[in-house]
């Protein structure tokens, strides 16, 4: 079984595990400044899927305070791509709040913290910049929800 952990944005990613809690595959949000290109997203992620049963997690993010309207909108047709995405699968996917998972795993909201326990984690995963941060929180996601299903 695989576990995809969706963090959503332009600058969002995805990634995912096995149910034992192994490195599979990660993606990043495949966009063009305006909105995702979620044919191409998908395109990977079904390839990453071979076949295999999976449940997804989306973190479940709203606007930011003092954010502009312009940003907002743009955030939010993001993230309605990342629903789209997850609802593709057609298997069971959820929303998990980012102070819920991060508390659970032991996280702030300091992203090089994740991006640290992501590397530490799953050392052959393609985290070696600091902007795969967005990568290291979906697996991060993913691990969290392997957590809650399987203990």
């Amino acid at each position: 079984m695989l576990i995809y952990g969706i963090d959503p944005g332009l600058s969002g990613a995805w990634g995912v595990i096995t149910h034992t809690g192994k490195y599979h595959t990660v993606g990043d949000m495949i966009h063009n400044d305006s909105h995702l290109d979620t044919e191409a997203i998908w395109g990977e992620m079904l390839m990453s899927r071979d076949g295999q049963d999976c449940e997804v997690v989306l973190e479940l993010v709203g606007s930011m305070p003092k954010q502009g309207v312009a940003s907002t909108f743009k955030f939010g047709v993001a993230f309605g791509g990342a629903i789209a995405l997850a609802s593709r699968f057609k298997a069971p996917w959820h929303f998990v709040r980012p102070q819920v998972w991060k508390r659970a795993m032991g996280l702030s909201s300091d992203k090089t913290v994740s991006l640290e326990m992501a590397r530490r984690l799953w050392p052959e995963a393609p985290l070696d910049r600091k902007k795969d941060d967005g990568r290291a929180e979906a697996l991060l996601l993913a691990e969290y929800w392997r957590r809650q299903l399987f203990g």
